[in-house]
């Protein structure tokens, strides 16, 4: 683990722009607990299935039962765990446990299972999410009469809040059971709408900064080895083919536009070369077409550019004293 410097920077900040390579060493994930919240469906389906073929243990945790239970049922045939007869038995390859991100003591009890069966946590994954494009909070067309019925919270209540709790709860649980030196991280999935502007999905969009907010607020603090000593890492994918919103017209019109689009597994793929890189911390991976770019070090980079030097300089002062005033 490497304590972050002031400002926070990635491992590849000397660089103008690098492409992230994802280098997924069996050794990095073999016998590593993961917990892998939303885990049932799409992105988080393929995370969990590539964790279980490189010899870690994984909990799915999921509103989804049907799927969950299956996906669990099926990485433990397709990567039985065999155990030494004369030593206490392995916990099983992978497990299900039904949660609702939105409801804390359901995370709370996630948790619990989770340590109760594989004795630690490792690293921690949120791709649970919502996006309901249907409900416009900003629709042109609302009324006097209609705007008196209140709006659906559904996208903030998952995509921000319920990372909130499991982040607040897993920064205690990935303490415990933990030897010296060994890594543990938390990976949020943030999007492309987490920093760029997209018409027509507000309040999702909203959401989505508020993870990447929460990320850059907590990278500096969970990394202190005298505080958390967690990593702490984004992933921005941008069109992937199994988002609910994607749809068979905007899909077209994609293909028309020659535009990239990712598959989960290769959304997966760079979540998990994060999850084994022990070096990244507080970095965000913005995923177009399969191939992966980290963020943060260029925004820090250019910050002069684009504030201007001096604003840079009297932020970078004012942001001291901050840290040094509220997170002493």
């Amino acid at each position: 683990m490497i304590a972050p410097a002031e400002p926070v920077l990635s491992s590849n900040s000397v660089t103008p722009i690098t492409q992230f390579q994802p280098r997924i060493i069996p050794e990095a994930l073999n016998e590593k607990v993961f917990l892998i919240v939303g885990g049932a469906n799409g992105i988080g389906e393929s995370l969990v299935e590539l964790c279980c073929q490189n010899g870690a243990y994984v909990c799915i945790g999921d509103i989804d039962s049907s799927h969950g239970a299956h996906l669990s049922w099926k990485c433990c045939e397709n990567w039985p765990v065999y155990s030494d007869p004369n030593l206490p038995p392995k916990p099983p390859r992978c497990t299900f446990q039904p949660v609702d991100i939105t409801d804390y003591h359901a995370v709370l009890s996630l948790f619990d299972v989770v340590f109760k069966t594989f004795k630690r946590i490792d690293h921690v994954v949120v791709t649970a999410g919502s996006m309901e494009p249907q409900e416009n909070w900003f629709d042109n067309t609302l009324s006097l009469q209609a705007i008196r019925t209140p709006p659906s919270t559904r996208d903030l209540d998952i995509n921000l809040t319920g990372s909130l709790y499991v982040v607040r709860v897993a920064s205690v649980y990935l303490r415990h059971n933990r030897g010296p030196g060994v890594d543990r991280s938390i990976v949020l999935f943030s999007c492309a709408a987490g920093f760029k502007e997209t018409p027509g999905v507000s309040v999702y969009q909203a959401a989505k900064h508020g993870v990447q907010g929460l990320m850059r607020s907590l990278r500096p603090y969970f990394s202190s080895p005298y505080k958390h000593n967690l990593r702490i890492n984004t992933v921005c994918p941008w069109m992937t083919q199994t988002h609910p919103a994607v749809t068979k017209k905007l899909c077209n019109r994609w293909k028309e536009e020659g535009l990239p689009i990712s598959s989960a597994l290769e959304v997966a793929q760079v979540a998990a070369g994060v999850l084994a890189d022990e070096t990244l911390n507080g970095t965000s991976m913005y995923v177009e077409g399969g191939h992966a770019w980290e963020m943060e070090a260029n925004i820090t980079r250019l910050e002069p550019l684009w504030l201007g030097e001096a604003p840079s300089k009297t932020l970078a002062r004012g942001q001291k004293v901050l840290k040094d005033v509220w997170a002493a």
